[in-house]
């Protein structure tokens, strides 16, 4: 059964969108039939994919409110089994177009149901906000990476999503669990990214990724040019930090490896 994964967290430019990017490459390089789903109207992860803004273009969007079947959407990258369902701007406009729909923060995870199984993961690129988007990933996901920004209020930020976590379980989605607290930007030169990394697993014990994400200039540049870092540069800090990130999240999968948050 394939595994649908959630990567959020409510605070901008801590890496999600850097993460769905990568970590799908990188699943995909590991023989895994791997979909990437843009829910963010700034649609970063579908132009970090090599796909320009096309108004001519269906989008996820097309799915939530004009009722277009998933897979009616699915484009194939340049990544050898990797595929997306882009975002558009208009997508914006979704989060007040549902709120008078029945179920509203059901509808992406009806419309997965017949797609999932054709892929072993499918990441859900959540937009920067606990909006009815981030609700309909939250909802439609089995777990969720939550990436953290190695920076002084980084505890603080996940404690209130694990907070909202709960909120989800007790009401939406029991199943939903924390895939992982992933620490991104590190820098093992500075105290402060130390210190954040040993109070976050102390705080969260094994919910926290032995893989961390180093600050690198070449991850960085990657998706200026529509690539993700395999493509880019695969010899790269960035890269291979990814392909150890793949490699935990496929173990979780098959030692059924999910604790609730």
């Amino acid at each position: 059964m394939g595994k649908v994964i959630a990567i959020a967290n409510q605070k901008g430019g801590v890496g999600k969108t850097t993460t769905a990017i990568n970590l799908g490459a990188a699943l995909a390089k590991q023989d895994m039939w791997t979909l990437i789903i843009d829910c963010d109207p700034q649609a970063n992860t579908t132009g970090g994919l090599g796909f320009p803004r096309d108004p001519a273009r269906r989008s996820i969007y097309h799915a939530l409110m004009h009722d277009v079947p998933l897979r009616n959407l699915v484009i194939t990258c340049e990544v050898e089994g990797l595929h997306l369902i882009p975002s558009e701007k208009n997508l914006v406009g979704a989060s007040v177009e549902l709120v008078d729909q029945p179920d509203r923060e059901q509808v992406l995870r009806k419309k997965i149901v017949d797609l999932r199984n054709e892929f072993n993961f499918t990441l859900l690129d959540c937009p920067p906000s606990l909006d009815l988007l981030t609700l309909n990933a939250l909802v439609a996901a089995d777990s969720v990476i939550v990436p953290v920004q190695c920076e002084y209020f980084a505890l603080e930020g996940v404690s209130e999503l694990v907070d909202t976590l709960n909120r989800i379980r007790r009401s939406h989605n029991p199943r939903l669990a924390v895939e992982g607290i992933l620490l991104t930007m590190y820098d093992d030169r500075t105290n402060l990214s130390r210190q954040v990394r040993d109070d976050l697993r102390a705080f969260f014990g094994d919910k926290v990724f032995s893989t961390v994400i180093p600050r690198n200039v070449r991850l960085a540049e990657a998706p200026s040019f529509g690539k993700p870092v395999f493509l880019y540069d695969p010899e790269c800090k960035g890269a291979t930090s990814y392909v150890d990130l793949a490699k935990e999240v496929i173990n979780h999968d098959e030692e059924g490896v999910g604790a609730g948050p």
